[in-house]
């Protein structure tokens, strides 16, 4: 087993923090999955899943988004995505990977993986590039913020205003995640919300490349991005064959205890996508992969994988 670190420059330039865990030179993988985090982490905390797959022959790259990260780090611009058009680049940047994927492993079929924040831009992906990947898992995904997300992008818009892009925004942080340990108390920690394995938990609060309060600026591009997924013209751009699996946990505050991924599933269903399936693991919180049960989560991924490469 190898794992990888390297970089690669944007459409725009930027530099970009990625890794890759695959095999040998002489190895050739069955299907190489390219992941999408999400907010308010990095990469590196898809080590064990990454692992667990490459075990599979199946090879994992990802990258650090923009604001994210060792790209955020490097930047000296944690919790920012762009000075314009910050959840397009992003996407693109997702969609570099794609090429180099392609460039090492000509004809091994891509699975696109991405969790919170991250299952937002995959969505986006698939809009814009679906015809390129053989599948899609959305992990911990949310339903569309209607009314909210437009009062979110006028507060995110006054923000921007009164204080600039770049400038942290506590208000719209609370506004966004103040309500997600409601469901969990009494509360141990203010990120019980994520897992309920508590050393997980702890793990995340001591990572200093996780949480923090993300800037105005991001709030915004993320409030662009969830009404640009969401709208019914740009999900019947998806390709009707796509395969697409959502997993969530029950009690996911992001996907509403459910609510909000069947009605993501209804829309893909809507729109006429014909291989669109869910699953919903009882107790579960946010973070899936990092669940008391995330053995059966990965057990279930690589099940649905295989099953879609045999199709």
């Amino acid at each position: 087993m190898i794992d990888l670190d390297f970089t690669y420059l944007a459409t725009d330039g930027e530099k970009i923090h990625a890794k890759k865990w695959i095999g040998e030179p002489t190895v050739k993988p069955k299907v190489i999955v390219q992941i999408a985090h999400g907010m308010a982490e990095h990469i590196e905390r898809y080590d064990a899943f990454a692992k667990y797959l490459l075990s599979k022959q199946i090879f994992v790259y990802g990258n650090d988004h923009r604001g994210h990260g060792r790209t955020g780090q490097e930047r000296n611009r944690p919790g920012y995505f762009a000075d314009k058009e910050g959840f397009h680049f992003v996407v693109e940047d997702m969609s570099n990977l794609t090429d180099i994927i392609e460039k090492d492993y000509p004809e091994v079929p891509v699975i696109l993986f991405g969790h919170s924040m991250g299952s937002f831009l995959a969505r986006r992906y698939i809009q814009l590039y679906g015809e390129r990947i053989a599948g899609v898992i959305l992990s911990g995904t949310g339903g569309d913020p209607g009314i909210l997300g437009k009062i979110g992008r006028v507060i995110a818009s006054r923000e921007i205003k009164k204080h600039g892009r770049e400038t942290p925004s506590p208000l719209l942080n609370k506004l966004t995640f103040g309500s997600n340990n409601k469901s969990f108390r009494p509360n141990r920690t203010e990120f019980d919300w994520l897992t309920r394995d508590t050393i997980e938990v702890d793990k995340y609060m001591e990572d200093p490349l996780c949480g923090g309060v993300f800037t105005a600026g991001f709030f915004r591009d993320l409030f662009d991005g969830l009404e640009l997924i969401n709208r019914k013209d740009n999900i019947r751009r998806i390709p009707k064959e796509l395969p697409i699996f959502l997993l969530s946990g029950a009690k996911d505050p992001i996907g509403n205890h459910t609510k909000g991924v069947l009605s993501t599933y209804h829309a893909f269903k809507e729109a006429g996508l014909k291989d669109v399936t869910y699953k919903f693991y009882e107790e579960g919180r946010h973070e899936m992969l990092n669940e008391t049960n995330r053995e059966e989560v990965y057990e279930d991924i690589v099940a649905w994988i295989i099953q879609h490469l045999c199709k």
